[in-house]
């Protein structure tokens, strides 16, 4: 009942902070102006959308099944690819449960729920990785276009004050502590034993990249799924006439900015992606908000329909088809590992 109460709370607040975000999205829209711009879009440009949204979760799932393949060597890509569908399906209601969702899939006897998060985790942190990669390369393209907006609405507020980096230490600090606890007194605390043991199971799943024999054709993925990202971006802006003449360089740095709002924890970036690309447009290019709004609707809302449908494809298809394979799959693990194990004299 506890845990159902703090669910609850969080998802009364995550809602709530969704709910204020758009709000502010709304009040500054002309919506008569806006719908005349929807009108005016060249949806033709927007298969090509459609063509990088669907090769950037192609990669996606490749790249994990690259990370799952040291620990289960038959782990299929099918599964992958529907793990991450079912997942980013979830997390257009209740944010944060892409993660759980996926790894619930993978999960079996043979690989426990924490090891597969742990390779989540190194999942996300190559994601941070290139977020930051795309910052760096697109205001090395272009920093008399970009320069000034960073620091006014970037590097101003995180460098400008120190209480974010007392904050940060301060959670460093504590976490590190916490660790050493746990690990100092887990083999007098039942509690603190089993904390130990997840800590354990996710860093084995964190050294999956370590273990990978040939990290060439991981990178390449990674590297691909960003490439897709820009597109993405790079075919809404050709899909809006008033925005057709940006360019590649345009569409990297919009497409890393958006990737910001998603650590905002509302369902699905609604709002936060809004807002922060609307103002970004009309700062930067001197544009209406009713054309940065539709720009972020076009890009955001467009990958939501797709999440949908193939979240609700891939849900049908593990439940009604594929099931009996993934028993299949999760039996072979376990007679190849008992192969794998040396006989006792």
């Amino acid at each position: 009942m506890k845990k159902g109460l703090q669910n609850t709370i969080k998802y009364i607040l995550s809602f709530g902070v969704a709910g204020v975000l758009v709000w502010l999205v709304a009040r500054q829209i002309e919506w008569k102006a806006f719908v005349e711009g929807l009108k005016s879009t060249r949806w033709v440009w927007m298969i090509g959308y459609v063509a990088a949204a669907v090769l950037a979760l192609v990669f996606r799932a490749q790249r994990w099944k690259q990370l799952l393949k040291p620990l289960m060597p038959r782990i299929r890509y099918g599964r992958c690819w529907d793990a991450n569908n079912i997942g980013n399906l979830g997390s257009l209601v209740l944010p944060g449960s892409c993660e759980p969702i996926r790894a619930g899939i993978i999960t079996s006897k043979n690989i426990p729920f924490q090891t597969v998060f742990g390779t989540m985790i190194m999942e996300r942190a190559w994601d941070f990785i290139y977020i930051f990669l795309t910052f760096v390369i697109a205001l090395t393209i272009r920093w008399e276009t970009f320069g000034g907006f960073v620091e006014e609405n970037i590097f101003g507020p995180v460098l400008g004050g120190g209480t974010l980096w007392w904050i940060l230490g301060g959670i460093i600090a504590i976490s590190a502590a916490g660790i050493w606890a746990v690990y100092h007194f887990r083999d007098k605390n039942k509690a603190l034993g089993q904390i130990a043991d997840i800590i354990d199971g996710m860093l084995r799943g964190l050294g999956s990249f370590r273990k990978m024999k040939n990290k060439l054709p991981f990178m390449i993925h990674t590297t691909m799924i960003w490439v897709m990202y820009m597109f993405m971006a790079f075919f809404c802006l050709k899909a809006i006439p008033e925005l057709s003449h940006l360019d590649l360089a345009d569409a990297l740095f919009l497409s890393a900015l958006g990737n910001v709002a998603s650590v905002v924890p509302v369902p699905g970036g609604i709002g936060a992606y809004h807002y922060l690309l609307m103002v970004c447009i009309s700062s930067l290019y001197g544009m209406s908000d009713e054309t940065g709004l539709l720009f972020a609707m076009l890009n955001h809302e467009g990958h939501a329909v797709l999440i949908l449908a193939l979240g609700i494809w891939s849900y049908v298809m593990r439940i009604l088809v594929l099931k009996n394979k993934d028993i299949r799959e999760i039996r072979e693990e376990k007679r190849a590992s008992q192969t794998a194990q040396p006989r006792q004299p």
